[in-house]
């Protein structure tokens, strides 16, 4: 069976021409016309878009479950169904799920975060309504037999030990949304603490799997070659029936304001010293989303941009830097960035030169050139990511769950060209405080001196 697991993805990306770059006026209502809804008797949506360009079809599942819905003593558990969901249910037994779906021609895979558990099938259209029956199989009757659930267990424990234990951007990642958050439950790792990891019982999984995994609690996508009405029959025929469940409680704590620099720092067996600096800022829908993702490209998107060229090639402390913004979800998140110090470098130094260039960029903001090359590159990430029945199921998934309509996703290259550089000085400005950020730096054990007897 193919490894599942979370990743922490920072990206760094080539610049690209600054040239203005602009759909078709047409292209917009003429791809939003050809997409229909419905929602089932028992409240699962169900949204498909038509994609005639190759015989195969993209389902995307998204439950609105993620670690933000644990407590601790079940940190982790969104993310470990994540792997049960693909070990057997009543009709299709251990194993069957992926074996039965490889052998129709089609694959799977699943991710987890913060806010959502979305489940990933691709296949031929011949097999459509075979896929409509395993999923209806596992979203009804998911089997919680002792041993897989052991077997899982040491699985996800021993994803752990490799992404966070045994990762020094991995540790230092989850050390630092630890210490960024006080009360809210993004705090915890989306895979879970050590302690609750080993100590999650046949109850927890049974009530948590009753409360968020049921249709009321889920968005169906489906793009590629099929016809809505076939969609929405087979949505009936095999999904309609399972029963709906209460509505999951909803999450009611609200983090304060930070009102001081937070920092975690430690000593580990690393080559070179690491930093990542978090932000508070808004959540996925908040209007100042497409203003951040600028911002985020003016500072590291590509060899020109404002960080790259100070850090790496000027100053040369910095193997690389990135940004990234995690969680990006129903609740205010963090603006991230990730320094790789060049071997010797002083973090201090490093620090510094960052605090400098993001004073700069929050009181003169950025030039039109680096605005325009910004827009560019968002705009034409948003095209390219929409040439694919899968980019198109992310999008609209993503769009429906954390926008509250799919349509949002056609007006995000109007929002972006529609951002002005006063607005990006200002997010900057506001953002970009030292009593809004919580540090945290990883540096090698410091050399031990050389003695004239370790010299012979």
């Amino acid at each position: 069976m193919k490894r599942r697991h979370l990743a922490i993805v920072v990206a760094l990306l080539a610049a690209i021409p600054s040239l203005a770059i602009a759909a078709p006026a047409a292209a917009k209502p003429d791809l939003a016309s050809e997409i229909r809804e419905t929602t089932l008797a028992n409240g699962m949506h169900v949204i498909v878009w038509p994609d005639r360009d190759i015989p195969n079809v993209a389902m995307y599942i998204w439950y609105r479950v993620g670690s933000r819905n644990e407590r601790p003593g079940i940190t982790g558990l969104s993310h470990f169904f994540e792997h049960m969901m693909f070990n057997g249910a009543k009709k299709y037994g251990p194993g069957e799920f992926d074996r039965v779906m490889e052998a129709n021609g089609g694959a799977n895979n699943a991710y987890t975060s913060t806010d959502v558990t979305v489940y990933q099938n691709w296949f031929p259209k011949s097999a459509m309504e075979l896929i409509f029956d395993l999923e209806a199989d596992r979203i009804e009757n998911l089997a919680f037999d002792d041993s897989i659930v052991q077997s899982e267990r040491g699985v996800v424990y021993s994803e752990r030990r490799l992404r966070v234990d045994n990762s020094n951007q991995g540790l230092l990642n989850e050390q630092v949304q630890a210490a960024a958050y006080v009360a809210h439950p993004y705090t915890f790792p989306v895979i879970g603490w050590p302690s609750d990891i080993e100590a999650w019982s046949k109850k927890d999984l049974q009530d948590y799997f009753r409360t968020y995994y049921a249709p009321n609690n889920a968005t169906m996508i489906v793009v590629g070659d099929v016809a809505a009405d076939e969609v929405f029959s087979l949505a009936k025929k095999y999904i309609e029936p399972i029963p709906a469940q209460k509505a999951p409680d909803p999450v009611r704590t609200v983090e304060p304001e930070q009102s001081g620099e937070r920092r975690v720092t430690f000593t580990k067996d690393a080559q070179v010293p690491l930093i990542q600096v978090a932000w508070h800022i808004g959540r996925a829908n908040d209007p100042n989303a497409e203003t951040l993702d600028l911002l985020q490209a003016i500072l590291t998107r590509g060899d020109s941009s404002r960080l790259h060229q100070r850090l790496v090639e000027q100053d040369q402390l910095a193997l690389g830097v990135g940004a990234f913004q995690d969680p990006r979800g129903f609740d205010p998140g963090l603006l991230w960035i990730a320094m790789t110090l060049s071997a010797g470098a002083d973090p201090v130094k490093a620090e510094k030169i960052l605090d400098e260039e993001l004073a700069k960029i929050a009181k003169d903001g950025p030039t039109e050139a680096e605005l325009r090359k910004a827009k560019n590159i968002q705009v034409a990430d948003f095209w390219r990511s929409l040439k694919t029945i899968n980019g198109k199921a992310q999008a609209l998934g993503s769009n429906e769950t954390f926008r509250g309509d799919w349509r949002q996703l056609f007006s995000a290259p109007d929002r972006y060209e529609a951002v002005t550089a006063e607005q990006v000085k200002q997010v900057a400005a506001s953002v970009f405080r030292s009593t809004n950020r919580t540090v945290g730096v990883l540096m090698p054990p410091a050399a031990e001196p050389e003695t004239k007897e370790a010299a012979r």
